[in-house]
């Protein structure tokens, strides 16, 4: 009896001492995910789940001796004291930021200093809970010595979703191999309202577009896995309707009825968790008088309960706080908090917005167990399903050979080819001889790296950019005489030589001017907390160029400066002229339609923009960039987008209602032919397709793309819709006297409408197909009829 005691207490000791050494659940990877959430969430405190909401600024949280990498003080204390569960920006370099070459991380550093913060994390705290780094990389990541492409404005122009797809892939290595996690990306606002700031971050005006281009990013962002050790979670910006702000007033309230949120600014979105899209980041704007932070039918009537969304919620910089500061909907920081948290807002970028805030709303009985494990669950199922519980490094090596490639340096090549846009070729002056004698290159943006390159770019050695001086160096012969002359600065009217550019151009076979405008920032502006930038009406210190970019709101869209001066004394020397546009959004181009020959749209190109412009400029490429917005002819016809709902819109006393330049347009060094469309339907079961086909052929002596572009209307429907809409289109190559079949395959989602009873459904009637090379150049139009009626689940739209 006693031998059987004794054994009994060994075999219970046996067992305890095997318990305290197995391995907590939720550090098993092979238990299922939810099992490994369950576990951890009952081990951790109240203010360890607090903590894990909070996304810090994080550019602090690393320090650098000479070469030597290591955590800071401040890191450890937002560790040890606050529990925090994420950085972002981590390795974020501009002036807001204060980081430069000479104190930022290279590649390699960043390796080590992600390393650095991680075992802190891990190796430092009770439940060793890995952290999230987020990285901004809307086009390139925002870290020294990153890749930088074009800006997405110039990445839609390509209409070329495949190319984006693999640019989205190589930022994402980018990231990843410095120990990032989360890429900011894409912004799909439409762009309707081009005074506001932000219109170079879209994909324009349109849904169907930016839809696309939109799940393109998403794919090459996240890849098959997120255990690859390329790849990273997608964060969507901004939800919702953000870029269509009264008066063109970033994060302004906006006007917009229910059916039309749901008609075009949800549908990107909507797209984007279909594609499996991880995170999405509100916005600051409020729709109906309800903050979008706070919205709970956005967050979670639909996201989630229509949608499916299984990812986590995060906030804008700063937007939780505004509930408060902004919006006035709450009177305590407690009470915002618990408005954000309990409408579905799972994660805090601030580390303001919820922390010691979120906390007193808990211990106040404003938000409940659940709803905090809620926000929670959605952070840590994503660590778990990265595999950062097992592997939270990375290798430093790979950062450096990886880490602007110079395969990625020539994808951003051909992305920035692709996204030119040729907007006037009278003559044929384009594409020019190399064999020219003597060409002038004038202008603010001719030999400018940062006016080049757009808002959100880290510091840059001047050997990472090609110029567009430099790219024309590059092309002509050697015998070739080029001379540059800046002329004037984009704002700066103390900055002006117009005699020596028109000297310039006198002497000169050609003049390439090169215009626009600059999202560069600088270290003498004062930003606010949010990052944007402050600006004031006027200024007695020196004016930086910078019009446009996060702040950089504007009433007008004419060229700032002596820009138009400087245009109109190079033109009126007579010499050819060709001007070239590096800016963030439309601008006012009406002088310049009409007295320059040849006018090139090149957005803001990335660092290889002077190579690719050159590349166009003499016809080692030949242009397909398509507009994605509507350039107007003034500011007093805004809003001016193609898609708009009936009635066609009237004339004004002093103008028509036209746009300059209209959605879709673009000019290329071929013709193209459109012929033979024909449309076949079928109808059963509740299902329509009509299955459109057309030739397309190139009929000059060039090789070229096109882009073919299909257009709709709803004939006669029971609620207002657009004139027309853009639904299909494909950029296709075609080589000289080459004819290509192009066939679209149009469903019921393609038709479908919200009924006055905010029902999905295809209404049976006519619908009108025109195909063309732009939304006002239509080449065939045919129509088609739908019998029976059609309702859609909404679960599904």
């Amino acid at each position: 009896m006693i031998k059987h005691f004794t054994l009994s207490l060994c075999l219970l000791g046996a067992t305890a001492t095997y318990a305290q050494k197995a391995k907590p659940v939720y550090k098993d990877s092979k238990v299922p995910t939810d099992a490994r959430v369950k576990d951890l969430l009952g081990r951790m405190t109240v203010e360890e789940k607090v903590g894990q909401l909070s996304t810090i600024l994080g550019w602090e949280m690393y320090q650098k001796d000479g070469q030597k990498v290591g955590i800071s003080a401040a890191y450890k204390k937002a560790v040890d004291e606050r529990h925090i569960g994420g950085l972002w920006a981590t390795l974020r370099a501009d002036p807001w930021t204060k980081k430069t070459l000479a104190n930022g991380l290279n590649p390699a550093q960043a390796a080590e200093a992600s390393n650095a913060l991680q075992k802190y994390a891990v190796e430092h705290t009770r439940l060793g809970i890995p952290m999230f780094l987020a990285e901004e990389c809307p086009h390139g990541h925002m870290a020294i010595g990153a890749t930088v492409f074009p800006t997405s404005i110039g990445q839609s122009s390509t209409w070329d979703p495949a190319l984006l797809q693999r640019m989205a892939s190589a930022i994402a290595t980018e990231v990843r191999v410095q120990g990032g996690h989360i890429g900011y990306g894409p912004v799909l606002d439409l762009a309707r309202e081009p005074r506001w700031s932000r219109v170079e971050e879209t994909y324009g005006e349109d849904p169907v577009l930016t839809s696309q281009m939109g799940v393109a990013m998403v794919k090459g962002l996240q890849g098959a896995s997120l255990k690859s050790g390329v790849n990273v979670i997608s964060t969507l910006k901004h939800f919702a309707a953000y870029g269509v702000p009264e008066g063109g007033h970033n994060g302004g309230s906006i006007s917009t009825g229910y059916r039309e949120l749901y008609q075009s600014f949800l549908p990107p979105v909507h797209a984007a968790v279909k594609a499996g899209i991880l995170s999405i980041m509100t916005s600051y704007n409020s729709i109906d008088g309800v903050p979008c932070s706070s919205n709970e039918f956005l967050l979670t009537d639909l996201l989630r309960k229509q949608w499916g969304f299984q990812g986590f919620t995060v906030s804008d910089l700063g937007s939780i706080s505004g509930i408060l500061t902004s919006h006035h909907v709450a009177a305590t920081p407690p009470e915002a908090a618990a408005l954000a948290i309990n409408a579905g807002l799972d994660d805090d970028l601030s580390g303001y917005g919820y922390d010691k805030e979120l906390l007193a709303a808990f211990n106040q009985k404003l938000v409940s167990t659940e709803i905090l494990d809620r926000a929670v669950g959605r952070v840590l199922r994503l660590k778990f399903e990265m595999g950062l519980f097992e592997n939270p490094y990375v290798d430093t090596k790979k950062a450096a050979k990886q880490v602007k490639s110079p395969a990625n340096v020539e994808l951003a090549r051909q992305v920035a080819r692709e996204s030119v846009v040729l907007l006037k070729n009278e003559k044929d002056v384009l594409p020019l001889s190399k064999s020219l004698k003597s060409i002038a290159v004038i202008g603010p943006n001719a030999d400018n790296i940062y006016n080049q390159l757009g808002d959100y770019t880290a510091p840059q050695p001047e050997s990472n950019i090609v110029t567009v001086l430099e790219g024309i160096k590059g092309k002509v012969a050697a015998g070739t005489k080029v001379t540059y002359v800046k002329g004037c600065a984009i704002r700066d009217t103390t900055q002006v030589d117009l005699a020596a550019a028109v000297a310039a151009a006198r002497s000169a076979e050609v003049a390439v001017i090169v215009l626009g405008g600059s999202s560069a920032r600088d270290f003498k502006t004062e930003y606010q907390s949010t990052g944007a930038a402050n600006v004031t009406a006027s200024n007695t210190q020196a004016i930086s160029d910078m019009e446009s970019g996060e702040g950089y709101d504007r009433a007008t869209l004419d060229l700032l400066g002596k820009q138009q001066e400087l245009l109109q004394a190079v033109v009126k020397t007579g010499t050819p002229v060709v001007v070239v546009l590096i800016k963030g959004r439309p601008l006012n181009l009406n002088w310049m339609a009409a007295h320059v020959p040849a006018v090139l749209d090149a957005w803001y190109p990335g660092q290889e923009g002077g190579n690719a412009i050159a590349d166009v400029l003499f016809g080692d490429y030949n242009p397909a960039g398509r507009l994605t917005i509507s350039i107007p002819k003034s500011v007093g016809q805004l809003p001016v987008y193609y898609n708009a709902k009936r009635p066609e819109r009237r004339d004004y006393v002093e103008m028509d209602a036209k746009p300059l330049y209209s959605f879709g347009y673009g000019l290329s060094y071929s013709k193209f032919e459109y012929t033979d469309l024909q449309v076949n339907t079928t109808e059963s079961n509740g299902a329509v397709q009509a299955s459109v086909r057309f030739k397309v052929k190139n009929t000059s002596a060039r090789d070229g793309d096109e882009v073919a572009q299909l257009y709709l209307s709803d004939d006669a429907s029971s609620v207002v819709t657009p004139v027309k809409q853009l639904k299909k289109f494909q950029r296709l190559m075609l080589k000289a006297g080459e004819q290509k079949e192009v066939a679209f395959e149009l469903t019921a989602e393609d038709l479908m409408l919200l009924n006055q009873k905010m029902e999905w459904v295809v209404e049976p009637g006519v619908f009108t197909v025109m195909v063309g090379g732009a939304s006002d150049d239509i080449k065939l139009k045919t129509q088609f009829n739908v019998a029976k009626a059609i309702k859609l689940a909404v679960a599904e739209h």
